[in-house]
């Protein structure tokens, strides 16, 4: 017979993160733990943490869906969870925990033995002085690949940036990623897109709004730089496969939070890799917890690609782990330990 007990803690960013939705100054998670009611030294531990106004469930009934969670986790094929994608990563992550013995270790493969795994360095909104100094700073710590989020000041002035990233940086092999959050109008997208193209960017995220499928290919078609998929893969009700071959994108980017846990990803990746499209996988501002079992996931299958697992240093009051980056670079410190000290504080 399983158990389940619930936590609730709400994570701190140590500077504020700007997106074209704001500025996030928090971010609230829960966590469930599940054991054999014989043994509750031996449990395993998933994160359930939707982003507010992104995930398709909101966070006040996180709470009741994670109490029927509770209540039928011995039977769990009579609860839909579909509509719950965090809740759903989350108890997929802890029962895969509580299987390999309760120890923090999702996936067995090269990442939890050492292995790193090349991640790209976030560069969060702002002004211009705080995009710039964010992007030295990432460049000296030896990141080749930058994921800048635009669309929350004037587009000319982050023009204006990536263009001094280019002739600061010249002598760099440098990746640049960006990533509108659909803050793109579609009346100007593809002025805006010419100009991106002439700066060298690998691709652009979700450069439009969701749900304009007809607009997207076009896009998706006409575009000087790769079109990667991101919020429009959440909670799709169209037949993936069918979806994808309309819209034809280059990327897709995978969050196991948002999109349903592992399996979920799974079958994105295998839907990506039967059309020829690429694929990368990002964290969505889960605490270490979540950020393990997703960067253990990545491990399963061989990356070309610098993946998006670099948001668990954003917090002041993360769960400490093993996990370390050095340069740009994520890894699993086997010398280190969890330390669940607080979590009785979050019930």
């Amino acid at each position: 017979m399983l158990i389940v007990e619930i936590f609730y803690h709400k994570l701190d960013f140590k500077t504020p993160g700007g997106t074209s939705r704001g500025i996030l100054k928090n971010k609230l998670t829960w966590y469930i733990k599940i054991f054999h009611e014989t043994n509750h030294n031996i449990f395993g531990l998933g994160e359930c943490g939707p982003i507010q106004g992104l995930s398709i469930e909101s966070g006040d009934k996180m709470m009741d869906q994670l109490k029927k969670v509770q209540k039928s986790i011995n039977n769990l094929s009579n609860l839909d969870l579909s509509l719950f994608p965090s809740i759903q990563f989350g108890v997929e992550s802890a029962l895969k925990d509580l299987k390999n013995g309760g120890k923090r270790i999702i996936f067995q493969n090269s990442f939890t033995q050492g292995k790193p795994i090349k991640i790209n360095g976030l560069i969060w909104m702002g002004n211009k002085d705080f995009m710039v100094n964010q992007i030295k700073s990432k460049i000296e710590k030896g990141f080749s690949c930058l994921k800048l989020k635009i669309g929350s000041i004037d587009f000319m002035e982050e023009i204006s940036i990536l263009k001094n990233i280019r002739k600061q940086f010249s002598s760099k092999i440098l990746e640049i990623r960006v990533d509108a959050n659909g803050a793109l109008s579609t009346k100007d997208v593809f002025i805006k897109l010419e100009n991106l193209g002439s700066l060298k960017i690998h691709s652009i995220e979700q450069p439009i709004p969701t749900r304009q499928w007809d607009y997207l290919k076009e896009i998706c078609e006409k575009s000087p730089i790769p079109i990667a998929l991101d919020e429009e893969l959440i909670q799709l009700k169209k037949e993936k496969n069918e979806f994808i071959k309309y819209i034809s994108p280059q990327y897709l980017v995978l969050k196991p939070t948002l999109v349903g846990g592992f399996e979920a990803t799974r079958k994105w990746i295998n839907i990506a890799e039967k059309n020829n499209v690429g694929w990368w996988i990002t964290s969505a501002l889960e605490s270490n917890v979540g950020l393990s079992a997703i960067a253990q996931f990545c491990a399963n299958y061989p990356l070309t690609l610098p993946q998006g697992l670099g948001t668990g240093q954003l917090f002041s009051n993360n769960i400490p782990s093993p996990l370390e980056i050095k340069g740009e670079n994520i890894f699993y410190n086997e010398n280190k330990t969890w330390d669940l000290s607080n979590f009785e504080k979050f019930k």
